[in-house]
């Protein structure tokens, strides 16, 4: 299948997700669609491309996202959190950190709040979902405190993690990036190539800039500052009418110990899985075994205590779990969806409108659309990567083009489209991480992905033309 029909089924359910604000049952849409339409292009008649065999490749999409061992263990990982977070939450310990926090005067105000998630996200720049995780989990119980809404949490945790990851290279992002580039021939090496790209990323660059003035000035604007004004009315109705909740007896230990596990763990197994090279170590593996230990330390740290009993610890664990399914419904739909239309030929699609017929100056600003696009429609950054990387760079070094420049584009592009994107996985994880509605979230940081991404085009028209 090729042409513009590849993007119907990113459109239906972009489409209706914006018509019917339901996300599920506009990813199932999708799916289908693309389904459908990779059953046609085998050959199918269109009555039963539709009816027979779209409603059947769906299901067996979707069994297949389970039988490829790193999206198993990356929904299993975004199951578990669940206890993780429920075990922090009602044993008290949430609530006995923030109260330690506050008092120390370490996180005392709004903005204090704020630049401890900023910088923890910053600081962790390891791995994407362990910088969300970590930033969103620790931060929670901090915005609530201050009136500040979890939209506005899912949105710092977001920007952070991808745009330090891909700007901090020693990490497996630049693992990937660097395996994909160094095949090709030119005359600087793939390692200064990448390296160069960090001062042209101008996307990843802003992205941080404007998050780091969100949490500075406490400012917030567009739909993230109605539902902000809506989150604080709220949450001040609600504590007319409810008791302080949990924790009050709860200890720092409970929520800081199975963080600090988490944390460290992470880090160890992805130098163990990389056999010594944490950039080579296997994310999916690492988070999920960290989420693991994670959960038996915080276990132990309960039942240990008298004003718990056993069956009442499980059934936290299960609560918590009941929590994130709706979220990890929608990670598993979208992991679906996207493998559906990377079959379909949807990002090679937009990358050949880029190739063909452009003013040699507008490539970098071109490409960079390219992969935001591609990014948005498919739900994947790194996707977007694997699939633009080896087209960008043949065209940079056939045209004599500066390969950093026109690198930086594609990664930067990759970012914006991942962040704009309601199918990502990223943005479904930074909403569960946050304890964010993933529609608000979407909403809520859509306008400053596109005010982002638009001074980016255009950085990259202006220095297309300095240095082509």
């Amino acid at each position: 299948m090729q042409g513009w029909m590849t993007l119907l089924p990113a459109a239906a359910a972009i489409g209706f997700i914006f018509w019917r604000k339901e996300v599920i049952t506009a990813l199932i849409l999708g799916l289908f669609v693309s389904e459908c339409l990779l059953s046609i292009s085998t050959g199918a008649s269109i009555w039963g491309g539709f009816i027979g065999a779209g409603f059947l490749a769906s299901i067996e999409r979707l069994i297949a996202v389970l039988t490829d061992a790193g999206n198993a263990r990356l929904l299993l990982f975004s199951i578990l959190i669940g206890a993780v977070l429920a075990f922090m939450q009602y044993s008290g310990g949430v609530a006995a950190l923030v109260k330690k926090l506050v008092d120390s005067s370490f996180a005392s105000t709004p903005r204090r709040a704020g630049l401890l998630t900023y910088l923890t996200g910053i600081v962790i720049f390891i791995e994407s979902n362990l910088s969300v995780l970590t930033a969103g989990i620790l931060s929670r119980g901090l915005f609530d405190r201050f009136k500040m809404s979890r939209a506005r949490l899912a949105y710092i945790v977001d920007s952070t993690s991808a745009p330090i990851c891909i700007l901090i290279l020693l990490n497996g992002w630049g693992a990937f990036v660097l395996g994909i580039i160094q095949d090709f021939s030119v005359s600087q090496s793939a390692v200064s190539i990448l390296i160069g790209t960090i001062p042209l990323n101008v996307y990843a660059l802003t992205t941080l800039a404007v998050t780091f003035y969100t949490v500075w000035t406490g400012r917030v604007h567009g739909s993230l500052a109605h539902y902000e004004q809506q989150y604080a009315t709220q949450l001040e109705q609600a504590s007319k009418t409810e008791s302080s909740g949990d924790g009050q007896a709860g200890r720092v230990r409970d929520m800081l110990v199975p963080l600090l596990v988490l944390v460290s763990s992470m880090l160890f197994f992805m130098w163990w899985t990389g056999q010594g090279d944490m950039m080579a170590g296997s994310g999916s593996k690492s988070v999920l075994y960290a989420t693991i230990l994670s959960i038996l330390v915080g276990f132990f740290l309960l039942v240990q205590q008298p004003r718990f009993e056993l069956k009442q610890v499980v059934d936290m664990g299960f609560k918590g779990v009941s929590d994130v399914l709706p979220l990890v419904a929608i990670l598993f739909l979208s992991i679906g969806l996207g493998a559906s239309v990377r079959e379909l030929g949807t990002g090679v699609f937009i990358s050949g409108l880029v190739a063909d017929y452009l003013p040699l100056f507008m490539v970098p600003a071109m490409v960079f659309l390219a992969g935001a696009f591609a990014a948005f429609t498919t739900g994947t950054s790194w996707g977007t990567f694997a699939l633009l990387v080896p087209i960008a760079m043949p065209i940079a070094i056939e045209l004599n083009l500066p390969p950093s420049l026109v690198l930086a584009a594609v990664l930067g592009g990759g970012i914006f489209g991942d962040h704009s994107s309601p199918v990502s996985d990223t943005t479904a994880v930074s909403s569960l991480a946050a304890g964010c509605d993933l529609l608000d979230h979407v909403k809520t940081q859509l306008p400053y992905a596109l005010a982002c991404g638009a001074l980016s085009f255009v950085a990259y028209l202006v220095l297309g033309a300095i240095f082509i």
